[in-house]
């Protein structure tokens, strides 16, 4: 298997290694350091020996940081966590809401005017320090080395796992050409510095295996203007790529990144959002002028091309057919006969079964009842339910060479009361809002989201997150920069590939979420309407929704058509792939309502 049950959190070890960081800041005559989540590449994903949030607080979610103080930590995570920190954090942590409390504004009503606040350059982007300075009047903001790596004794090696070809044939472009197509656009820039894996393994059609769960490559990498590309790795990740690479790329030490870059002639770009503040002193301490802007991989990376659509296409159908083989078996079961480990080994060996699975695309979330309300759940041999009556949630995906998926559904385990089929029927009303929709091409997320939202706020009710994010090409699941959520700012072009997954949660009794994955197209032309340019999604995932959990009476006669529509769409799709019981239950799951 793939996915563990071990417990990854001890509260326990929280204190005294809190204790031994705050005996290293007063040797290095600090006030406090901030532990953040990410590692020096600045990606959402870490390897284990990157897990010092984790290591030190026992908090294990995807987002968040910690900043130690001498008299009180405060634990920062958004609305996604707020259940799980209270359980994965001894009493010597305090929980922090954020982003409503801002970091900045933290620090200052905790401590003394003239503290000094330590932070390791490399774990924070040029955006995140600009921020924090602009409320930092009363207190000091010092680059220390990385305090919890002086008090971690058993620190894990760095990753070392070799990389490998992603085909032409799945990526639809050599990398030549997207070498030779971006730094076309790169302006004034003599070159634009990369640090985040995901645009390094597309840019180069490679992928890696230095995290769980992503294939990535650790690497920096230099953009040159002259369609060149410098990458800073170790040589030996290299050995299975042969002459894949060619003559436009040169390969150099990591340590020679820093010496590089302050030795830059001409301008270089940086993205502030994702470039660690140790590359922009480097860069200032050469000399070398700075040109800020977005990622230029970034935009590209997230538009498919048609090969990367089909292959999400091919994916999906596979993964639809293990999920609709996981699902009969599912229903099968009488309630209370398995847990929620049960559950995930049984999906991670559907998906195993088509021999075409290279890892799951995140661990996977299999919450039944309470802790279906915990929005990113991972089970372990000690929070393992008994799967009882009542809701399971379950999110998963694949990570296939051809696509990358994700898919939640909320399943009906024996009877289900009133409340939650209402809770369910307006989730539902949501995902189907954004499945059908028709906009002007020019939105943004920020534009969208609400339209997931309106049916739950008639009633009082929302969900802590963001309706939908990118989903990278045999990459990342969280992809950006484009999201559907209130923070989503990149307009929606066509070939983007993101989530649909409005949700709700009661804490204490269930979670509901239902998503599929979809991708933005252009809208047939109309010959009533005068917008020139409309777009509109184009569904991926094929797997039934339960509609034993359906409160027909709240559904429009539009709503329940396109149910109906997209389960006659899900037994044409999968059909085929199944047979026997399978099928038996994937015609009546798609009977129409």
């Amino acid at each position: 298997m793939f996915q563990t049950f071990s417990e990854t959190s001890n509260p326990e070890q929280g204190p005294p290694r809190l204790a031994a960081l705050r005996k290293e800041m007063s040797a290095q005559g600090i006030d406090g350091f901030i532990v953040p989540r990410a590692d020096v590449h600045q990606g959402e994903y870490v390897a284990p020996r990157d897990e010092r949030l984790s290591w030190l607080t026992g908090f294990t979610g995807s987002a968040g940081f910690c900043v130690a103080l001498q008299d009180i930590a405060g634990v920062f995570i958004d609305g996604r966590y707020r259940v799980q920190v209270r359980a994965q954090v001894a009493d010597c942590f305090t929980p922090v809401h954020w982003p409503e409390v801002s970091l900045g504004s933290w620090i200052s009503e905790n401590t003394p005017s003239g503290s000094v606040i330590g932070f390791d350059p490399w774990l924070h982007t040029v955006a995140q320090l600009r921020e924090l300075e602009t409320s930092a009047d009363d207190y000091e903001l010092r680059r220390t080395p990385n305090l919890v790596d002086a008090i971690w004794p058993d620190q894990p090696d760095p990753p070392a796992a070799p990389a490998f070809v992603q085909p032409v044939e799945l990526t639809g472009e050599t990398h030549a050409s997207k070498i030779d197509r971006l730094a076309a656009t790169l302006g004034d820039a003599q070159c634009a510095v990369l640090t985040l894996p995901d645009s390094i393994c597309w840019l180069l059609n490679i992928r890696g295996d230095d995290v769980p769960r992503t294939p990535f490559l650790h690497a920096f990498a230099l953009l040159h203007a002259d369609a060149t590309v410098t990458l800073f790795v170790d040589e030996a990740k290299l050995i299975n790529l042969g002459d894949h690479l060619g003559s436009k790329v040169r390969v150099a030490a990591p340590s020679a990144f820093q010496e590089t870059l302050k030795a830059l002639d001409g301008p270089a770009q940086i993205d502030p959002a994702s470039c660690p503040v140790a590359v922009a002193d480097a860069l200032h301490d050469g000399g070398v002028d700075i040109l800020e802007t977005n990622d230029p991989c970034a935009l590209p990376k997230a538009c498919k091309t048609q090969a990367e659509l089909e292959g999400a296409r091919a994916a999906h159908l596979r993964d639809g057919a293990a999920m609709a083989r996981f699902l009969c078996w599912l229903d099968a079961q009488p309630a209370g006969s398995l847990t929620e480990i049960d559950v995930v080994k049984k999906l991670e060996g559907e998906r195993g079964a088509t021999n075409a699975l290279r890892d799951i695309s995140f661990d996977t979330i299999s919450g039944s009842g309470p802790n279906g309300a915990i929005v990113h759940y991972r089970v372990t041999e000690s929070t393992n339910r008994t799967v009882e009556p009542g809701l399971l949630l379950v999110d998963s995906g694949g990570q296939y060479v051809d696509g990358t998926t994700d898919i939640t559904r909320t399943i009906a385990i024996g009877d289900v009361g009133a409340e939650e089929k209402r809770a369910f029927t307006l989730v539902l009303k949501g995902m189907i809002a954004i499945s059908t929709l028709r906009w002007p091409s020019g939105m943004a997320g920020r534009d969208l989201d609400a339209l997931a939202r309106v049916a739950l706020w008639e009633h009082g009710m929302d969900y802590a997150h963001g309706t939908g994010h990118g989903v990278g090409s045999y990459l990342s699941v969280h992809e950006g920069p484009q999201r559907l959520a209130r923070t989503g700012t990149v307009a929606f072009q066509p070939g983007m590939i993101l989530s649909n997954e409005p949700g709700f949660y009661k804490e204490g009794a269930f979670g509901i979420r239902i998503e599929n994955l979809i991708v933005v197209e252009n809208a047939a032309s109309l010959a009533e309407h005068t917008i020139p340019d409309l777009l509109q999604f184009e569904t991926l995932t094929w797997t039934p929704i339960d509609t034993r959990l359906v409160d027909t009476s709240l559904l429009t006669d539009k709503e329940r058509g396109w149910l109906n529509s997209y389960h006659a769409q899900v037994l044409e799709k999968i059909g085929p792939l199944v047979d026997g019981a399978v099928s038996d239950w994937l015609s009546n799951a798609c009977a129409p309502i």
